[in-house]
């Protein structure tokens, strides 16, 4: 999708109903959202999110969409913790039949070949891949794909967890669990290794994980067009 397809999509602003939310896990929470028949995305995308039922200041946040095209439902989970944001402290507030407005979802940050791909999460930085990997699953289309995800969490509270072994499964996609910063750079250090500048590195997560490993990537001669950043923005 290129940047005047997306530059179009922010200017179409659409209604969300709320459905329902739910806690993932300590201090992190997922809001379902009913999904319009003629609302589509690449998986991994995101969407700019702004509330209805409540003034606030800074009411339009950037989220990733966590759930795949295929699915029903349009998913953002969030870390919520004991002092959240207005915004966020809203969107606990949500009540069935609510509604949110979203522009988009745009952005680059999806599998778009059948290159060898890296899929590097930090801690929340997993929604973009829940996306990807269960849109494979949907379709089909995992089979024969080299797709590794790396899931770095030093509290290994592995957000979805069920779920990505069931892809894992049924699917050539390998996900690797991790808790310290040496595994995960070992990791990266044998895909980088096997495919070299063949392959394309997807990070996501906290701004000062995906710029380090970004730089390490490069320094290891892999081009920057090679090297997708999520885009990640709530973390407090």
């Amino acid at each position: 999708m290129g940047f005047f397809q997306d530059f179009l999509k922010m200017f179409k602003k659409r209604e969300l109903s709320f459905l329902e939310s739910y806690k993932e896990s300590e201090n992190v929470y997922s809001f379902i959202f009913e999904k319009e028949n003629d609302l589509t995305w690449e998986a991994g995308q995101h969407g700019l999110f702004s509330l209805t039922h409540k003034k606030i200041k800074n009411n339009l946040k950037p989220f990733t969409v966590a759930s795949a095209p295929a699915e029903n439902m349009v998913k953002l989970t969030m870390r919520i913790g004991d002092a959240p944001s207005e915004f966020k402290q809203a969107m606990l507030e949500l009540k069935q039949g609510m509604k949110v407005n979203l522009s988009g979802p745009v952005g680059n940050f999806y599998l778009n070949d059948n290159s060898p791909a890296l899929l590097i999460a930090g801690g929340i930085g997993i929604t973009p891949f829940r996306s990807m990997l269960k849109q494979l699953a949907a379709e089909g289309i995992g089979a024969g794909k080299q797709i590794h995800l790396l899931y770095m969490d030093s509290s290994k509270s592995y957000l979805y967890k069920d779920e990505l072994d069931a892809i894992a499964n049924q699917t050539s996609v390998k996900v690797t669990y991790l808790d310290s910063r040496d595994d995960l750079h070992q990791e990266i250090d044998k895909f980088a290794a096997a495919y070299k500048d063949n392959g394309k590195y997807f990070i996501a997560g906290p701004k000062s994980m995906v710029d380090s490993i970004s730089n390490e990537l490069q320094n290891k001669k892999i081009s920057k067009r090679n090297i997708k950043k999520g885009s990640f923005f709530g973390y407090k």
